[in-house]
């Protein structure tokens, strides 16, 4: 069969390449917010998420998911969850280079851009794999919020900020990293919290027992949860330990795993709670707003995902584009083809500025900005990847649809970021609270935005509807994605016209914010210098 099957015109493997300092948007960035200093910390980073290595521990990963052990061999009740090594090694390799909860501790050590470096190694690292991203991020989130608990804090931070990844099930106390998850879903409430029926009762000794069904919790072989329940004043919220300080284990039944869309490497289950020991975080009655400490920190992630999403299809599409020919030519030269990838680059380098933006407001504790600008960006970074990574799909043809290729991994996860800590709508209407209970947020994010004041007369005219749009207390429920999605767009033009190449901030203002764009990418208006675009967004070797 050697005769018909001669292979040619095929795209070699997508190896060697460095998706942090090799990606030039994502570089500035780095630079533009933090230092050189902070770039080169990360290049073992980024030359391992490039490597064939990394690649095939993403491919293992989703191809042997995890499994549920419920029981051991002697009938007793285990609960716990099977991974293949591969998905160890990513957790490794995370935790090695600071992703989880590590720059809280390099913060409170004058680190002034531990945020950032943890942000771009984030967005680089996680284009590898996204579903292990799920764990490392709670562990990040989820210590501003085990703060209102001083005392908490004290025993659990250092293991939440260790930069060791140390699997199985033992006391927390004892293990030289940990990681944290979050259970806050149950079956009739979904986003709805305060309808959830899992109940706190207190003890003598200050622990509480929980009682109860959380409907989606992820990553449940995590050592340390936060989770809410209803107390006598309400709503609370709790960490809750899989091993308890005795040696013991808690009560923390799973019931099954989610057979769910996106990635299958990372475990999401159901979890029953009977008389399960937790500790109260924050006070009684208050749990709503002590564990959206964590789910505001996470939200970032889900803005730096999705980026990281985009630029993955991004540089596959790219990859492809550059080897493969067609009707005698390279597919990047045909001028079409260079309209629709240039289009998917605009995209991709508008999410990772501001991505990385929110990343500094970390670092410089602009709390006002970050709280609108945060929502804003989650709902219009994350509702935007699904069809950008459909395009970035479609340049392979037919290839793209092949688990091969990566694409289809990458187009299962798309849509993952807009559901995650608050759906679309759920996040829009959070964009309005944001702007009713705090003018400073809005002063603070219509000062980033006027920053690009007089730059284009586009981008000018974008900012007006802008501020009509706030002005106008008409059906602004009515009008919230609206609303959020403009704010979004204006900050990512400001980012883009004090920052980016004069032809990437013209392409944007062009299509995103004056009009001049089809309902599909690849309808940049004539003139648009698609090949330098394209030509900026190539990554480069390690």
């Amino acid at each position: 069969m050697n005769a018909t099957h001669t292979v040619t015109n095929q795209v070699p493997p997508l190896v060697g390449h460095d998706p942090v300092a090799g990606d030039t948007a994502l570089r500035e960035a780095c630079l533009r917010h933090a230092d050189a200093l902070t770039l080169d910390s990360l290049e073992e980073l980024g030359a391992l998420a490039g490597s064939e290595q990394a690649a095939e521990w993403g491919r293992l990963a989703n191809e042997v998911p995890p499994r549920l052990r419920t029981h051991d061999r002697t009938g007793h009740r285990i609960d716990e969850v099977e991974f293949h090594p591969a998905w160890h090694e990513l957790m490794t390799a995370a935790f090695a280079h600071g992703l989880g909860g590590t720059p809280w501790a390099l913060a409170a050590a004058d680190d002034a851009h531990a945020h950032v470096r943890r942000a771009v190694g984030y967005l680089g690292w996680t284009q590898v794999e996204a579903g292990h991203g799920c764990p490392v991020t709670m562990t990040y989130a989820v210590v501003p919020a085990l703060r209102r608990a001083p005392e908490l804090a004290v025993v659990f931070e250092p293991g939440l900020t260790s930069t060791t990844y140390q699997f199985g099930l033992a006391d927390p106390r004892t293990k030289a990293g940990l990681v944290a998850g979050m259970g806050m879903t149950e079956k009739q409430g979904g986003s709805d919290v305060r309808a959830g029926t899992t109940r706190a009762t207190a003890r003598i000794d200050g622990t509480y027992h929980l009682t109860g069904h959380k409907w989606f919790t992820s990553a449940p072989m995590s050592d340390l949860f936060l989770v809410l329940a209803q107390t006598e004043e309400g709503v609370s919220c709790f960490l809750v330990p899989r091993m308890l300080p005795d040696g013991e284990r808690n009560v923390f039944r799973l019931q099954r795993l989610k057979d769910k869309l996106g990635d299958r490497s990372n475990a999401s289950s159901e979890v029953e709670f009977d008389r399960t020991v937790g500790w109260l975080v924050g006070e009684p009655g208050r749990g709503v707003p002590a564990i959206l400490d964590m789910v505001t920190t996470t939200r970032l992630d889900c803005v730096l995902g999705s980026a990281a999403t985009v630029r993955a299809a991004l540089t596959q599409a790219l990859h492809h584009a550059r080897h493969r020919s067609a009707f005698g030519a390279l597919l990047v030269d045909q001028p079409l083809m260079r309209n629709v990838l240039a289009d998917v680059a605009v995209e991709s380098e508008a999410a990772t500025a501001l991505a990385i933006r929110l990343a500094a407001a970390q670092d410089a504790g602009e709390s006002d900005f970050l709280r609108l600008a945060g929502a804003a960006a989650k709902f219009h970074v994350c509702k935007r990847t699904p069809a950008v990574v459909a395009e970035a799909l479609e340049v392979l043809g037919g290839n793209g649809y092949v688990e091969e290729s990566v694409l289809p991994r990458l187009y299962r996860q798309s849509p993952l970021n807009s559901i995650w800590e608050g759906s679309g709508n759920v996040i829009a209407l959070d964009v309005l609270r944001a702007m009713a209970r705090d003018s400073a947020s809005v002063a603070a994010v219509l000062a980033e935005v006027e920053a690009a004041a007089g730059a284009d007369d586009r981008f000018d005219a974008a900012v007006a509807r802008l501020r009509a749009e706030l002005a106008d207390p008409e059906d602004l429920p009515f009008r919230a994605r609206r609303v959020a999605s403009l704010l979004a767009l204006c900050l990512q033009g400001s980012l883009l016209l004090q920052h980016a190449p004069g032809a990437v901030a013209d392409a944007f203002c062009a299509t995103r914010l004056a009009g001049d764009w089809g309902s599909v990418l690849g309808t940049l208006p004539a003139g648009t210098a698609a090949v330098e675009i394209v030509e900026r967004a190539v990554v480069a070797p390690a």
